[in-house]
């Protein structure tokens, strides 16, 4: 069981998508908030990235930049940001001295999974010579992608965009190794636990099953567990459980009795009422919403 690709596979809606871009002096364009995760990467030449409510941050060639929670902001050549137009507006200029590249992932943010919330609102990955090598050539072919109208290219886009997300986290997550969520992915036990409930979430799970499954007590199993995740042990199985049964709302025709027998719930009124705790509507509402959103599919 890879969770991180699980994570990422349940909660991501719709198609990525990026674009490759180059501009001339002076320059500067404004992102409006998304209903996802973005991405920047300076190609070449410099700039800053502008977010309300923090400092500007200076760009040099190579580097990236993931906005996890989607906010809007500022991609400038100039640290005021002076000039901003929306990005929609943008003009290329095949000769100008900067080139960057974009892209964006839309996923579902009406239940945010907890290891996605853990990230910052900004993550900001340097140039640095040496340094997370995967992702450094991941980047390179998604940069040629962009570029080439070769056979294939729409597939090779996708795959390539989904990659560099999982090379992006597990970047962060390599240089912040002290913190919870990456820690708990490295700790055996709670892995464990962890796996156990992405493969099997429709198991009636108790705790003493988890805790077995962890060679843990009860005790020490939700004392970690809690540190390291944020959440209870059987908190945390109840989100996922509530986030796989978004993703069937809106990518199946299934049945409520079919969902709730696949999340672990006994009737679909049971798993009605827990839906709605969760999401704030009921089961029909959320699907009939996501149907009609922009992106759904």
């Amino acid at each position: 069981m890879d969770l991180l690709s699980d994570i990422i596979g349940v909660m991501r809606t719709g198609r990525p998508a990026a674009n490759r871009m180059r501009v001339g002096l002076p320059w500067s364009y404004r992102f409006a908030p998304y209903e996802g995760a973005g991405f920047h990467v300076l190609v070449r030449g410099s700039g800053w990235l502008l977010m309300q409510g923090r400092d500007p941050v200076q760009l040099g060639p190579g580097d990236v930049v993931l906005l996890p929670a989607g906010d809007g902001h500022v991609l400038s050549g100039s640290r005021d940001g002076a000039g901003a137009v929306p990005f929609e507006h943008a003009v290329a200029d095949p000769s100008g001295s900067v080139e960057f590249l974009c892209g964006k992932y839309r996923l579902d943010r009406r239940h945010t999974h907890p290891l996605l919330a853990a990230l910052p609102d900004l993550v900001h990955l340097p140039a640095r010579v040496g340094d997370h090598s995967h992702l450094r050539g991941a980047l390179d072919l998604l940069a040629a992608e962009t570029t080439t109208r070769r056979p294939g290219r729409d597939a090779a886009l996708a795959g390539l965009l989904d990659l560099l997300l999982v090379y992006l986290i597990r970047a962060w997550f390599d240089d912040h190794g002290h913190l919870g969520w990456p820690r708990a992915l490295r700790d055996p036990a709670i892995n464990t636990v962890l796996e156990a409930m992405h493969r099997t979430p429709g198991r009636p799970w108790r705790i003493e099953d988890l805790a077995a499954e962890a060679g843990l007590s009860r005790t020490t199993l939700t004392r970690k567990f809690t540190d390291l995740v944020g959440q209870a042990p059987m908190t945390y199985l109840t989100h996922w459980r509530m986030t796989l049964a978004a993703r069937l709302l809106r990518e199946t025709d299934l049945g409520l009795a079919s969902i709730a027998q696949r999340v672990g719930y006994a009737s679909p009124f049971a798993f009605s009422h827990a839906f709605k705790r969760e999401f704030g509507v009921a089961p029909g509402h959320y699907r009939a919403q996501s149907s009609s959103s922009p992106g759904s599919g």
